[in-house]
């Protein structure tokens, strides 16, 4: 996409930004797309000597692997440091955990694969800077360990005994731009530095702007904040995966997205993050790291099928953990005063248990916990997710004396305990809860703007392009429209509604919206209802909603994705 001019903003696309804190020269930097914009990505800790390092161990030609985490993050760093070692004509190892069987981050058995294989140097890769016990055992067995990671150190304990590149370690200004980086782009920081290193040496180094791709994938899907930095990196990188040289890749996309000038983050979002993260989920993400690094269409074609099957596989088992955990909740909400939804049944699979608890935050806007049985005999597994503005990780950590291990942030935390221990920490956890003030600790629909359907248009929408990428930080607007009329509605698999819709005051104003998993989701009146309520009273609906275009058998339509339908208030 070329740069924008704004001066020809649609003024809804700027009262939006300005909603959102944004000032005219703060505007200016949104709308850019010159990767000069950037900050220096070398300017990390330690980042140099890491550089360094792993130029010393390349012309001595010691062994170098890469350690990284399962979910799309961690993949998507292997595969950087893999493809871009490969650019420079190196070859390394990859390794990365089983979930069920090493758990989470740098382990001891991770260092004794390493030297099972005569590996020299250790790259991490969004993991590694809580892991004090493997990094002390690397340094005892003579393993160079550089731990490359994005998550908080923790304050009560010194930094891991290795080069640490970590934008949020406790020494970092507390004002650095880099901050908001996922675990992918500080792979790329260091693939930065390394190419920087050889070039002044003399070496050429082919560009690594391809790369960028991968670092679209794994910051949109970690959910790392889209802006400054991250808008920039990810922006190009949307950009460059519809000109995608990676043959797996490329198997992520349909024929339209090729004649696209980027790639539409929700593509991202909603189908290459969760193929990629149903490998980790529910067993070993090597089929997903080898999609992405090979050149062997029938190895792509082999494991995009496999991921298929395996999302799918994930998507069954998400939806079955879901419907029993949402009438676990009524049940428990029908007698009792709906502060948190806490819930537990031994059979649910843990790779999924996180998908659920943060789909019972949106159905009951409620934050959620949800319990399975661990694989060790006696004690359970939770993921957790908050609602609101709550700090989910401050109220688990009160609790924390009922937990063997703990973890996350003010967001999303994870915890292992004694079942029998279950009962207390739910008592516990509703007290604490209780003292919070209602506003803070629920999921409130917050829309961008108030608009009217009859300025809903195709130059808006196509500007509504610009805000690209959509995701933490920069969400896809929500807008509010207060005058819409139900003109008829059809369900659709028993679950989804599609509408056509009017406006009260305009009856020439008509437009299509779809709702998905509208019906049976809590404290959404059926629209049968909505429709006969609405002929009775004369009365207008208030409508939330997305926008977008729906396009199938090469037609195209504006479609309002509805978040929520009802009786004005």
């Amino acid at each position: 996409m070329d740069q924008i001019n704004i001066s020809n903003i649609h003024p809804i696309i700027l009262q939006i930004l300005s909603k959102r804190g944004l000032g005219q020269s703060e505007i200016n930097e949104f709308f850019s797309w010159n990767l000069n914009d950037l900050p220096d990505l070398t300017k990390l800790l330690d980042l140099k000597n890491a550089g360094e390092l792993i130029l010393k161990c390349i012309s001595e030609n010691r062994k170098i692997a890469v350690f990284g985490d399962y979910d799309v993050d961690g993949t998507t760093s292997c595969a950087l440091l893999y493809h871009f070692f490969k650019l420079i004509g190196v070859e390394i190892k990859v390794f990365q955990p089983d979930r069920f069987i090493e758990g989470y981050g740098l382990n001891v058995s991770s260092i004794d694969q390493a030297i099972f294989h005569h590996i020299n140097l250790l790259i991490t890769v969004d993991c590694g800077i809580t892991n004090h016990e493997a990094a002390l055992y690397a340094k005892e067995k003579g393993v160079d360990l550089i731990i490359t990671d994005h998550h908080k150190d923790d304050p009560d304990k010194e930094l891991p005994c290795a080069l640490v590149v970590n934008p949020n370690r406790r020494d970092e200004p507390a004002d650095s731009p880099l901050k908001c980086l996922a675990g992918v782009g500080v792979a790329f920081a260091l693939a930065l530095q390394v190419k920087r290193l050889l070039e002044e040496k003399g070496t050429p180094c082919p560009s690594i702007y391809s790369l960028l791709e991968l670092v679209a994938i794994g910051t949109i899907s970690d959910l790392a904040p889209l802006r400054n930095t991250n808008l920039l990196l990810v922006r190009h990188g949307l950009k460059q995966i519809t000109k995608s040289s990676f043959l797996g890749l490329k198997k992520f996309l349909d024929r339209e997205h090729f004649h696209m000038p980027f790639l539409p983050s929700e593509h991202v979002a909603f189908n290459i993050g969760p193929l990629i993260n149903s490998k980790g989920r529910l067993d070993h993400p090597q089929k997903a790291f080898e999609l992405l690094t090979t050149n062997d269409s029938d190895i792509v074609f082999l494991n995009y099928n496999h991921l298929e099957n395996c999302n799918n596989e994930r998507k069954r088992l998400q939806s079955d953990i879901f419907e029993e955990a949402k009438e676990l909740i009524k049940k428990k909400i029908s007698n009792t005063e709906n502060l948190i939804s806490v819930c537990y049944a031994p059979h649910w699979h843990e790779g999924v248990i996180g998908i659920v608890a943060s789909k019972l935050v949106e159905e009951f806007s409620l934050p959620a916990i949800v319990f399975t049985n661990a694989s060790e005999p006696g004690l359970v597994k939770a993921s957790a997710r908050t609602a609101g503005a709550l700090n989910l990780y401050e109220c688990l950590k009160q609790c924390s004396d009922l937990f063997i291990k703990f973890g996350g942030h003010a967001c999303a935390a994870g915890l292992t305990m004694d079942k029998n221990n279950l009962p207390l920490f739910e008592q516990r956890i509703k007290s604490i809860i209780s003292k919070i003030p209602f506003i803070e600790r629920v999921h409130a629909l917050e829309h961008d703007l108030d608009i009217k359907l009859k300025d809903i248009s195709p130059e808006l929408l196509k500007q509504l392009e610009y805000l690209e990428p959509f995701g933490n930080a920069n969400p896809k607007p929500l807008f509010r429209s207060t005058d819409v009329k139900i003109l008829s509605f059809e369900i659709l698999r028993e679950k989804h509604v599609r509408f056509e819709l009017g406006c009260f005051s305009d009856p020439s104003v008509k437009l299509r919206g779809i709702s998905f998993n509208y019906i049976g989701s809590w404290n959404n009146p059926h629209p049968e209802q909505l429709f006969l309520e609405q002929q009775k009273n004369q009365t207008p609906l208030w409508a939330f909603y997305n926008l977008g275009i729906n396009r199938w058998n090469g037609n195209q339509y504006i479609q309002l994705q509805i978040k929520k339908i009802n009786l004005g208030f």
